[in-house]
């Protein structure tokens, strides 16, 4: 594949990163930490400024500053540049893999640059409400940049099973 090609999903990573910045300034400029801003849809969807120092389902919140630091700022900083130079450097990625990769790359860029950044942690803003499922009342406050690497892990995931499929049936 062509180095031109290998970089043209990275334009979703800058756009994934700009939504993300944009979205969180607002909401850090709009509405006070902890209050709700606005509310939707009878209070399914919920606009609120609430912060994490861990990561998701507020793992690790009550960890060590130091070990939280190393766990979800470092080592995310390694974890997302060998991704990165993979993705630069190997062949191996199909193209809907390679817009995968750059969804999770620029969700995880977002939420790093908060990480470091943000004294108060990551910026939470989207509240869901979850009818109890799980026992959850409402579904963890999240952001873009976690939507992006879900929905791009999954797609990635989904992209790897339907390729291994594929390479399957040619073998049959």
């Amino acid at each position: 594949m062509q180095n031109k090609n290998k970089l043209k999903p990275l334009i979703l990573t800058l756009f994934i990163l700009a939504a993300d910045q944009i979205t969180k300034a607002l909401i850090v400029n709009r509405i006070p930490i902890h209050t709700i801003g606005k509310s939707f849809l009878g209070g399914f969807l919920r606009i609120i400024h609430t912060r994490n120092l861990a990561i998701a389902f507020s793992l690790g919140n009550s960890f060590p500053e130091e070990v939280r630091f190393i766990m979800f700022t470092i080592l995310p900083i390694a974890i997302l540049i060998g991704l990165l130079v993979y993705l630069l450097k190997s062949n191996s990625f199909t193209t809907f893999q390679r817009w995968a990769v750059a969804g999770i790359l620029g969700g995880g860029i977002g939420n790093l640059i908060d990480r470091v950044f943000r004294p108060l942690g990551v910026v939470d803003f989207i509240d869901v409400k979850f009818y109890g499922i799980f026992g959850l009342e409402r579904w963890p406050t999240f952001n873009i940049a976690d939507s992006t690497v879900v929905v791009s892990g999954i797609l990635m995931l989904f992209a790897f099973i339907i390729e291994d499929l594929r390479k399957h049936e040619q073998k049959t």
